[in-house]
């Protein structure tokens, strides 16, 4: 019973912290929002485009106790990989993706980035993560994440980004409307590069707030469960040990009559 009541302790007090911090992670999260939209205006998202070499990004949290967001990122990640080209990688966001996706894919598998959301996630840190990718060259990357919607709804999504090459071929097809802007400067192909990167760099901090707003949501729900279940057993726990207790007093009242009566006979 001590033991149940400590736990119980323990989750409302997760709770609590996990609440505290959602706010504030849920405001940076719709600021970043704005971050990619232009870019996916201009640039456009098909996630079913061809390209030579490609790579799977999975993001998931560093800790647990929250839900089933990261089995549901493993998932998504494993149907994506069954449906892409031969010749792809993945790179791995968070610790529990890494538990259960670095030996399946060990010998695809380029990098391990850990810890990223352990401090306040800015965007100079997804630009360092951004760098560690296209390191790789690779020229389609597919960014798997839970989009926010609500405390208790998360939506696994998949973002893909290409590279200037592959931007530059879905312009000349009209897949994109990157051709009905005014360009200043005539190299067309850097600024395309830079655009991409710059894309990347900016769904990649927007993924990365997405998947820490919904892990925050995601425990907040859980430990309010586990403090109600614990309650629960609490509450039946107590109610065992007092009906065990009366048993056994109204046991040795019973022998304690019992022995009188038969002194007095």
């Amino acid at each position: 019973m001590k033991s149940v009541g400590n736990i119980q302790k323990i989750t409302a007090a997760m709770k609590m912290v996990a609440a505290s911090r959602l706010k504030g992670a849920q405001m940076k999260m719709e600021k970043s929002r704005g971050l990619v939209l232009p870019l996916t205006r201009i640039l456009g998202d098909v996630p079913g485009a061809k390209s030579d070499t490609s790579t799977i990004i999975p993001i998931s949290s560093d800790k647990g106790l929250c839900g089933g967001i990261n089995s549901t990122v493993v998932k998504v990640s494993k149907a994506v990989s069954s449906s892409t080209e031969s010749n792809s990688s993945i790179n791995i966001i968070g610790e529990k993706a890494r538990g259960q996706l670095a030996k399946i894919f060990s010998n695809t598998l380029k990098n391990v980035i850990l810890d990223v959301t352990k401090v306040p996630l800015s965007f100079s840190t997804a630009s360092l993560v951004t760098d560690t990718i296209l390191s790789d060259g690779a020229h389609k990357h597919q960014i798997i994440y839970n989009r926010f919607l609500s405390v208790i709804s998360f939506k696994p999504t998949v973002s893909t980004v290409l590279s200037a090459e592959g931007y530059e071929k879905m312009a000349e097809s009209g897949a994109n409307s990157f051709d009905e802007y005014e360009l200043e400067g005539s190299d067309r192909s850097e600024l395309l590069l830079d655009l991409a990167e710059f894309k990347l760099g900016a769904i990649m901090y927007n993924a990365l707030l997405e998947n820490s707003t919904s892990e925050l949501g995601s425990r907040m729900q859980s430990m309010e469960n586990s403090t109600k279940n614990a309650k629960d057993m609490l509450g039946k726990l107590t109610l065992l040990y007092n009906r065990t207790r009366q048993a056994s007093i109204t046991t040795e009242l019973i022998e304690i009559i019992s022995g009188a009566s038969a002194l007095e006979e």
